[in-house]
């Protein structure tokens, strides 16, 4: 057994481990002994679960932890193909197909599985949300208050297939199909479900896990500065009011540390609690599906952090993404990115990957530089920075325990302030707009300079270091023009083709429905 964990040892700590390519593999560590860490600032070792309440709507709203943050599904497609995070094909491992080089370049299709699995993690949750409002399945005594959360609930899901495919089907009975509908009916459909469940949600704090009155207002301000990319008619005097339904109320404000939001104590930690308005309640035993650390860190920073199985080495941030922080001031950089020569434990043993790409400027050093030299086929192993917003904890199982926000305070602000410099229909430079933005500034640091003035795309790179890899930033370079008519590392060219702002309908899921009375149609251009 001596012999065993120190052959394990070496080959994680000098090796890097073996390559991945099986993403949802579990690979076991052969570490059988405590690493006693002497830096405890790269991560935390503790954390204290909150349970959800005894509702009956667990089942319902747990189907949040679905594709929310993995490297399959809504994150994958959501972020990937976007100017901040990236995963690239090293050697043997991630290629899995193309599918990430797929998705980085816009060249998805009907076929591809990531597609496929965003489709279907929402259409279960339609499916829960409609189990438990109607039929044998209906929660016994269901109160006004569980029926507006899971209307709420079922508009929430709606949402993610209207902002990705578009043209889809409303499904509101188990087991009752529906024709498939234009993008800005759905639309109306979240609006209303979202205007009918306000009266009868909590105009308190939320419970955890679950949501309020507060939170439909949220969902509502996001789906009306959208409105103009989903409808052809804009709505932002609707999102500017939305958004003060939330500020009024009194029940938020910005959490005094960035970081703590993100923790894997954030469920109980007060000052994150301030500002989440909804989160998906992860855990690492109870509600398993965040892999932060597994997706982003290499193989031998498993012995940074004593680790239960090893990371799998796959998203980094794009250079250019991580050169737009204030490195100096803001406290978002600090927190968002890992990077540079990683250590053991002790904090003093250096980390090397003996199976380096030829030509990594530091050899076998375990160094996470910003540059990346290649999108495919040899992308340096080490290459880009990792993600560490959500921050890791100290013995971590194969799951996180860093909820989620689905809907946080900034985000409000950040809504409220673009929609006053949208509402005239050109881009305005509100100065109580750059208010709301610079209160979301200060927050980042003291050193972080108030906006003076403020050009639209000042905002998208503003959005972008607050809402970092919280899957919204698709959404947001399609509403203001970048999506598809910018360019960043390794996408040098505009895609220019509109018909990639929404996904194609997946072929398995066309194929299902070609026997039924309402089978469903391809978008263009797919």
């Amino acid at each position: 057994m001596k012999t065993t964990i120190k052959y394990a040892l070496i080959t994680a700590l000098f090796a890097g481990g073996t390559a991945c390519t099986n993403l949802d593999e579990h690979l076991p560590s052969q570490l059988t002994y405590q690493l006693l860490p002497s830096n405890p600032g790269f991560g935390q070792a503790t954390n204290a679960n909150k349970p959800q309440p005894n509702d009956n709507m667990q089942g319902a709203f747990n189907q949040v932890l679905n594709g929310t943050a993995t490297n399959g599904g809504f994150f994958a497609v959501q972020e990937g193909g976007t100017d901040e995070a990236v995963i690239t094909q090293k050697g043997g491992d991630w290629f899995d197909g193309g599918l990430y080089i797929k998705i980085h370049q816009h060249q998805l299709s009907s076929t591809t599985w990531a597609i496929n699995d965003t489709w279907n993690q929402a259409y279960i949750g339609i499916y829960q949300c409609n189990n438990l409002l109607a039929g044998t399945n209906q929660i016994p005594g269901i109160t006004p208050n569980q029926t507006a959360q899971l209307r709420f609930l079922r508009a929430y899901f709606h949402w993610r297939l209207m902002d990705v495919f578009g043209n889809v089907k409303i499904i509101q009975q188990v087991n009752v199909d529906a024709a498939q509908t234009t993008r800005a009916a759905v639309y109306n459909f979240i609006e209303s479900e979202l205007l009918a469940a306000i009266p009868d949600l909590s105009t308190s704090l939320q419970d955890y896990g679950r949501v309020n009155q507060a939170g439909a207002y949220a969902l509502l301000a996001r789906l009306y500065l959208n409105a103009g990319v989903y409808t052809g008619t804009t709505q932002y005097q609707k999102a500017i009011n939305a958004a003060d339904m939330v500020i009024n109320s009194g029940l938020y404000t910005l959490a005094p540390n960035y970081k703590d939001i993100f923790s894997p104590d954030n469920c109980c930690n007060a000052g994150a609690n301030m500002e989440m308005i909804w989160v998906a309640p992860f855990d690492q035993s109870t509600g398993q599906g965040a892999t932060w650390h597994e997706m982003t860190l290499h193989y031998p920073s498993q012995l940074t952090y004593n680790f239960t199985s090893q990371p799998w080495n796959g998203f980094a941030t794009l250079e250019d993404f991580y050169n737009s922080y204030d490195s100096l001031h803001d406290s978002r950089w600090a927190n968002n990115f890992l990077h540079g020569q990683q250590y053991a434990a002790d904090g003093t043993t250096p980390l090397l990957d003996l199976a380096f790409t030829k030509g990594f400027p530091h050899g076998a050093n375990l160094n996470y530089t910003p540059h990346i030299n290649e999108l495919y086929p040899n992308s340096w192993r080490s290459g880009g920075a990792r993600f560490s917003k959500y921050s890791f904890k100290f013995g971590a199982q194969q799951n996180d325990d860093n909820d989620f926000p689905l809907l946080r305070y900034a985000e409000v602000l950040l809504n409220k302030a673009e929609a006053l410099q949208r509402l005239s229909g050109t881009w305005t430079d509100d100065p109580t707009a750059r208010a709301l933005v610079n209160q979301v500034r200060a927050r980042a640091g003291a050193g972080v300079t108030p906006f003076t003035s403020m050009l639209e795309s000042d905002m998208l790179a503003e959005r972008g270091r607050e809402m970092f890899i919280e899957g919204a930033r698709r959404t947001d370079m399609i509403r203001f023009g970048a999506y598809i008519n910018g360019t960043w590392w390794e996408h040098t060219t505009a895609d220019g083709n509109s018909n990639h702002l929404i996904m194609a309908i997946p072929n398995e899921q066309i194929t299902a429905s070609s026997s039924t009375p309402y089978p469903l149609t391809q978008n263009p251009g797919y």
